[in-house]
């Protein structure tokens, strides 16, 4: 304030320095014209600037006595300001000295000093001012929680002029906010949030087929009343939309609840018997994403086709775009019916026949799944007359002398390409036809899918969350054996004529075979259909299983991995291949299938490294759900066959990672 108020004396000296320039000139010209004057003109002016001296030093004078009048008001104001502050106000030092504390924090914050809370503050604002760029002042603002009140500790400090130079000691002023009433409404506002969820029984179509009408209304009955007693405990809304379909509306804070419950509904509703070995379990989603009811909706069917393409028997919940499961304990069900298929296999011909041409990819590593799929599709996409390749650019034992093998013949010799092939390939009506996974990273290559606006997905792995999304054919079935199932499901109900080759045939049947286990693990019914349609067209089953006869260094290698393997809670085996090989990956999935054949052995896992990749393969025969477990670690797959991948971590810190998620799997089992 002073010095805004110097500012405006000189700005009046200034004007005054005009004046008598004015008058000056004035006094010059009328001596021009009558030069007599001169000495009285001299006479005046000076009478003029001895005048306009004395009234400027008086007018100083009495300005500056009001600019110190005023300044002595702001002064005491500031000063009652600070005394009878509303907020707890304090000026301390950091070296813990309280120099000044208002009656407001002297009533407020009686007992601070004796348990130490204000001596923790001191040193966390002495570390917050040591870190800051400019250690010399600057402002403080951070919360805290001061007998069981929520804080805003707001405030400024600068370096004390006391003490020895290398001692870095401050002097700070803070007001103390209390925001805990504030918080109070943010939680409660935060409570009253509405959750939306969906729920859906998984095998609602099974149960209309398989169970008579008076039986299928009394279980029905029996689920709903499940479902809406379930809800009531948590004072939730429920509403039927469809026949297997139900909304759910919630408090965020019944929400919570929910969580905290693992959804037990999943469970409960499992306990219903059902004739026919059937068992009947839901599919849930609940969502917490979005700023309307509308996109919070939107955010639950999201998620519910994830539950559903990961195989039903599961919760997901979606909160600040991460999701969190529960349940999915429970082995996929065959789907009897094969419309589905029929369906599948008329719209990709359609859609083939109105693409420019056909790209087929696989994922990463590709196996004989992969690859006998790929084929498969090709074969179908050349049968209608269209340019077709099969983009392969990473391969593992078997598969690379496999592929050679069908490089030799007149079919396949320029068919597999590489990512730098495809440049020219891509146009705007370009099919893209992704096999055995779901997963964008997990692809050949991931940049095709922006590149290319037609994606078809056909795959068996459950659903992850960084699934595929806006494809214009999904062909995802979680109760599939293998990709290359659903492949020759798709050939068998085509409308086509087509004729498969010996290298295709022997690669689908191959496919099949490896997924299964040679037909031991997850096979159905429509599994060994797939498999005598290709038997049916003359595929060599001795020749395919010439296809997995390991070379002798492979053999003992499995061996050595088999012999070193730690066996945990009696029935799973863990090892490790520690050797620097390529084919880690693929080395430590097969041994892991051997560890299987050891009796006693429910569930293997066995870890290899490539670069600076860590693979874990894991291997059930269906007690424990691998897929799960590896899951907590990034990865996925299905009850008995699953993978993960590990970055910027030793092998031995990730074997005691997955220790703990098998530990941390039999305690959520356990409760």
């Amino acid at each position: 304030m002073p010095n805004r108020n110097i500012l405006n004396l000189e700005h009046f000296a200034s004007k005054t320095k005009i004046y008598l320039l004015i008058i000056a000139i004035l006094l010059v010209v009328l001596c021009i014209f009558e030069v007599k004057l001169i000495p009285l003109a001299i006479f005046i002016y000076t009478l003029v600037i001895i005048y306009t001296a004395w009234v400027s030093k008086e007018r100083k004078s009495e300005l500056s006595e009001i600019l110190q009048d005023l300044t002595l008001e702001v002064n005491q104001t500031a000063k009652t300001t600070l005394i009878n502050s509303p907020f707890p106000l304090a000026i301390i030092e950091t070296s813990g000295n309280i120099i000044w504390k208002s009656k407001q924090f002297v009533s407020e914050f009686e007992d601070v000093r004796e348990n130490n809370t204000l001596n923790e503050i001191i040193n966390k604002v002495k570390n917050e001012i040591e870190n800051a760029e400019n250690q010399e002042k600057g402002s403080v603002n951070y919360q805290t929680i001061i007998q069981n009140k929520n804080y805003r500790i707001v405030g400024s400090y600068i370096k004390s002029k006391k003490g020895r130079k290398q001692e870095k000691n401050y002097t700070t002023i803070m007001y103390f906010i209390d925001e805990t009433h504030m918080k109070e409404l943010e939680k409660k506002a935060e409570d009253s949030n509405v959750c939306i969820g969906m729920i859906m029984i998984d095998n609602y179509e099974e149960l209309n087929q398989r169970v008579s009408l008076e039986e299928k209304t009394i279980l029905t009955a029996k689920i709903e009343k499940k479902i809406y007693e379930w809800a009531s405990k948590y004072n939730a809304l429920i509403l039927k939309s469809e026949r297997d379909t139900f909304h759910c509306l919630a408090e965020y804070s019944q929400f919570r609840k929910i969580v905290e419950d693992k959804v037990s509904i999943l469970d409960e509703i499992k306990k219903i018997e059902v004739s026919d070995l059937l068992q009947i379990t839901l599919s849930m989603a609940f969502s917490v994403d979005g700023d309307t009811y509308l996109e919070k909706s939107e955010s639950a069917k999201t998620a519910l086709d994830m539950a559903l393409g990961r195989g039903g028997d599961q919760a997901i919940i979606k909160m600040n775009g991460k999701y969190e499961f529960f349940g999915g304990r429970t082995q996929e069900v065959e789907k009897r019916t094969k419309v589905k298929a029929r369906a599948v296999a008329h719209a990709l011909k359609e859609l083939i026949e109105d693409s420019d041409n056909v790209l087929v990819m696989g994922h990463l590593n590709g196996d004989m799944d992969s690859i006998g799929s790929s084929m498969g599709i090709y074969r179908l996409a050349k049968t209608l007359g269209k340019p077709s390749k099969i983009i392969n650019e990473t391969t593992g034992i078997g598969i690379d002398k496999f592929i050679e093998s069908a490089k030799e013949t007149e079919e396949y010799t320029d068919a597999f390409v590489t990512r730098q092939d495809l440049e020219t390939m891509i146009t705007e009506k370009s099919l893209l036809v992704v096999v055995d996974t779901n997963r964008s990273t997990y692809v050949e290559v991931p940049e095709l899918l922006e590149k290319v606006k037609r994606v078809v997905i056909i795959d068996h792995h459950r659903r992850g969350a960084d699934f595929i999304e806006n494809t214009l054919l999904t062909f995802h079935e979680v109760y599939a054996s293998s990709a290359a199932e659903l492949v020759t499901e798709i050939l068998q109900y085509s409308t086509v004529n087509l004729e498969l080759t010996t290298i295709e045939m022997e690669a689908l049947y191959a496919g099949i075979m490896l997924d299964t286990k040679d037909f031991t693990f997850k096979t159905g019914v429509r599994t060994f259909e797939a498999a005598a349609f290709l038997r049916k067209c003359g595929v060599d089953i001795i020749k395919v299983k010439k296809w997995f006869q390991n070379d002798l260094s492979t053999y003992q290698a499995i061996s050595d991995i088999v012999s070193k393997s730690e066996i945990m809670n009696d029935t799973i085996a863990i090892s490790i291949y520690d050797k620097e090989d390529d084919n880690a990956n693929i080395i430590a999935a097969k041994a892991a299938d051997e560890l299987l054949t050891i009796g006693g052995i429910t569930a293997s896992f066995v870890l290899g490294k490539i670069g600076e990749k860590i693979y874990i393969s894991g291997r059930s025969i269906g007690d424990i759900n691998v897929q799960v477990i590896l899951e907590k670690l990034g990865g996925g797959g299905h009850i008995t066959l699953a993978g993960a991948q590990l970055e910027e971590i030793t092998i031995e810190d990730a074997k005691q990672e997955l220790i703990n998620r098998i530990n941390e799997y039999f305690f959520e089992e356990a409760n």
